[in-house]
C-alpha cells in the first residue's frame, strides 16, 4: 500500500503544480485583456479606416467615370459620386472606430467575466 500512497503524494504533487502554472497563465492573460492597447492595435484600426474610407471612395470615381462617358448631363457623375463614396467611406469608418471602442473588452475597458478568472462558474472561490 505505501507505493500506492506515493503514486497518490506524486500526482497531487504534479496536480498541484500543474494549477499554479494554469493559474499564473490565466492571471497574465487576464492582465493583459485589462492593459491599453498596443502599437498593432492602433495600426490595425488605421488601416481598417483606411480600407473603410477608401475602398467607396474609389467606387464611386468608377462608377463616375462611367456615367460620364454612358449619360452626357450637366455636371460631372465623377466628382458627384466622389463625395458620395467619400461621405459613405467616413461613416463606414466612424461606425467601426465607435463599435471597436464601446464593445465590451474594447480599448480602456475590462474584458467581460470570463471562466478563466473564476467569476461567473457559479462557485466562490
Amino acid at each position: 500500500m505505501s507505493g500506492r500512497r506515493r503514486d497518490d503524494r506524486v500526482s497531487r504533487r504534479y496536480g498541484e503544480r500543474f494549477g499554479r502554472v494554469i493559474g499564473r497563465k490565466a492571471r497574465r492573460r487576464i492582465a493583459a485583456r485589462r492593459g491599453q492597447p498596443g502599437v498593432w492595435f492602433w495600426l490595425g484600426m488605421l488601416g481598417l479606416i483606411g480600407w473603410s474610407v477608401a475602398i467607396p471612395t474609389v467606387v464611386g470615381v468608377a462608377v463616375g467615370v462611367w456615367l460620364d462617358r454612358v449619360l452626357s448631363a450637366g455636371f460631372s457623375w465623377t466628382l458627384s459620386l466622389l463625395f458620395v463614396g467619400l461621405a459613405i467611406g467616413v461613416l463606414n469608418a466612424w461606425f467601426w472606430v465607435r463599435q471597436e471602442t464601446s464593445a465590451p473588452g474594447g480599448p480602456g475597458q475590462d474584458p467581460p467575466p470570463s471562466y478563466a478568472s473564476g467569476a461567473g462558474d457559479g462557485h466562490d472561490h
